[in-house]
């Protein structure tokens, strides 16, 4: 069996109904070409709902800061409605989808982030669940909601997630994003970014905002899948462009691909 792929979604794609069933058409493709595991965050969802109830929800360098007050809140776009949803479309598509919270089969361990208040910082924990579901051809779909070792719920980045679920399985890690990759300044797609490269990249602001927690996240992925990150894919890439995805799946270039 090949290695799994890891897709992160995120973004407008889990707003807009069209343009999920797309990706979920894209999936079911990749789908026949290895085996695939998702993780999704929710932070337009759960941001809409807490103006809708009256809280002021805030960001702090691209991930949000989460009073344990909202935890609630979280726990049910994320792992509710999100979660849900995207297993029943997933259904739809052939698929056989597994709804799964970070800490189902102690996947991923998390420390508490004090200073962004009930926020994970995820650490690698045990790949056995996901590959036994693998194994029998299911399609794991992770919301991106952990556990401290204490019990406390806690809100994880889902790009920084989706990077220790593929330390785990040793797979491969496509970050989606709403724009073909990152971009430089004219707005033109960099095909590779080096581990050397980024820290100018993200001081000069070429990359800012949410895209500097996806590279930070893909970076971490390649330091964490050494010494095999040179024959992995670990890359950052449009959910719209069904053909760059495929050629990823398939180990070739497309995206902005990240080096270690």
């Amino acid at each position: 069996m090949s290695s799994p792929l890891i897709i992160k979604l995120g973004g407008r794609v889990l707003t807009d109904s069209l343009a999920l069933q797309q990706l979920l058409t894209t999936v079911q493709r990749l789908a026949a070409l290895r085996p695939l595991v998702l993780v999704h965050g929710g932070g337009d969802q759960v941001q809409s709902l807490l103006q809708q109830l009256g809280h002021d929800s805030v960001k702090v360098e691209g991930q949000r800061v989460t009073p344990a007050a909202h935890i609630p809140i979280v726990a049910g776009v994320l792992a509710g409605d999100i979660n849900s949803q995207l297993c029943a479309l997933a259904l739809q598509h052939g698929l056989q989808p597994v709804g799964l919270t970070l800490q189902a089969g102690d996947t991923v361990r998390c420390e508490v982030d004090t200073s962004r208040g009930a926020v994970g910082i995820p650490q690698p924990g045990s790949g056995k669940l996901l590959q036994l579901l693998i194994e029998q051809n299911y399609l794991p779909v992770l919301s991106s909601l952990g556990v401290s070792a204490s019990g406390e719920r806690l809100n994880v980045n889902a790009d920084l997630a989706a990077a220790v679920v593929a330390q785990v399985l040793h797979g491969d890690l496509i970050l989606l994003t709403d724009v073909a990759g990152i971009l430089d300044h004219a707005g033109l797609l960099i095909d590779i970014i080096t581990a050397e490269q980024a820290p100018e990249l993200i001081s000069n602001g070429t990359v800012r905002d949410g895209m500097v927690v996806k590279l930070t996240a893909a970076l971490q992925a390649a330091q964490m899948l050494l010494p095999t990150a040179a024959r992995r894919t670990i890359a950052v890439a449009g959910w719209h462009d069904a053909n760059a995805l495929t050629r990823l799946a398939r180990g070739e270039p497309a995206g902005t691909r990240i080096h270690v």
